[in-house]
């Protein structure tokens, strides 16, 4: 029941969202065929037409008139290139951040000028009030230090590229794409859609995933009495397999060696550099692909269990797979040498 209600909550919202914009746009659009040709739909003198004709000669004009006609053209304006400007960002790799703030700054800009252009409208002394304004914004200032060290931050983030709109960093533990970089904060959405806003002066320790290729890192264990170099030569004859089945590696993978020697397992690790939004799903893949391998060669991979029975006889490593891993692993060793071997969380 509760979740019908916020369902039809969600739906009246977006339904007058809508309606919302669809008068909007005709309004734009009446108010464009008016400026136009209104010199031959109205008569030019009456006032009506003056008052809405922002461009138009000195004359007598309706105060309220003139005030909605400001504001339709100078709002309509801002939509319009605002617009423009979002349109072109889609095109761009990067630099989404910085036609974001412009379009902030617009928006504002706008809503400024208006005030302006109706305090003017009004008959009130525009000089005397910029002058007000100005005294006012130096008090303002004053006590608003933490808002401009937030802007001064948003910009120097921007035009000194730490981050972009769309990259994937790490900000003080939480990890996240970039959805937003305003005026004032960033916003960053988690893969569960979880969004973090951040005043842009608080941005002070970041990691930046997205500039170069991620480390993603398969470890998985075979049984000691498995012949490690039987291992290794099939891994020889197998990794451009698992390669071309996994199309989101972009190097690798690479048989590092063994990594550790368990319990219960010889654990052998695997590397591959992929991007960073697909290396979760590049190391799951990974797991697969290595399960798939050893299944079809017996390779046993432990697992807890009471032995009840003789123990299994495993099959020893002819000299040609010695040779074979021999081979194998001095030239993983030189493949992989300018490859990193461990991510940032294992160091």
């Amino acid at each position: 029941m509760g979740n019908e209600k916020t369902k039809s909550k969600l739906r009246i919202k977006i339904t007058a969202d809508l309606i919302l914009k669809c008068v909007w746009y005709l309004i734009l659009i009446v108010y464009a065929v008016f400026l136009a040709f209104g010199d031959s739909i109205f008569d030019p003198m009456s006032v009506f037409w003056r008052s809405l004709d922002l461009f138009g000669g000195a004359g007598e004009f309706n105060i309220a008139i003139r005030i909605v006609s400001y504001a339709i053209f100078l709002l309509g304006t801002s939509f319009v290139v605002r617009f423009v400007f979002m349109q072109f960002a889609r095109l761009l790799k990067r630099g989404k951040a910085v036609v974001e703030i412009l379009c902030s700054l617009i928006k504002y800009a706008a809503v400024i000028v208006l005030l302006f252009f109706i305090l003017k409208s009004a008959g009130l002394d525009t000089t005397a009030i910029l002058a007000g304004i100005g005294i006012l914004g130096l008090i303002v200032g004053l006590g608003a230090q933490p808002l401009i060290a937030d802007i001064i931050a948003g910009l120097f983030i921007v035009f000194e590229k730490v981050f972009d709109v769309g990259d994937i960093i790490v900000v003080d533990g939480f990890r996240g794409t970039v959805k937003e970089i305003g005026i004032r904060t960033t916003q960053i959405v988690d893969t569960g859609g979880n969004v973090k806003i951040i005043n842009n002066s608080d941005v002070k320790t970041v990691i930046n995933m997205t500039n170069q290729l991620s480390l993603a890192i398969c470890e998985i264990g075979i049984e000691y009495g498995e012949s490690l170099e039987r291992v290794e030569s099939i891994l020889k004859d197998n990794l451009d397999a698992i390669r071309e089945a996994i199309p989101d590696i972009k190097e690798g993978p690479f048989y590092k060696g063994v990594s550790e020697l368990g319990d219960s397992a010889v654990v052998l690790r695997f590397v591959a550099n992929c991007e960073e939004d697909m290396r979760y799903q590049v190391e799951r893949d990974l797991n697969r692909q290595f399960k798939l391998l050893f299944d079809r060669y017996n390779i046993n991979i432990p697992f807890t269990q009471v032995v009840v029975n003789q123990p299994v006889k495993f099959e020893d490593a002819t000299q040609h797979q010695k040779e074979k891993a021999g081979e194998f692993v001095e030239e993983q060793k030189k493949r992989s040498k300018g490859i990193a071997d461990a991510d940032a969380n294992d160091i």
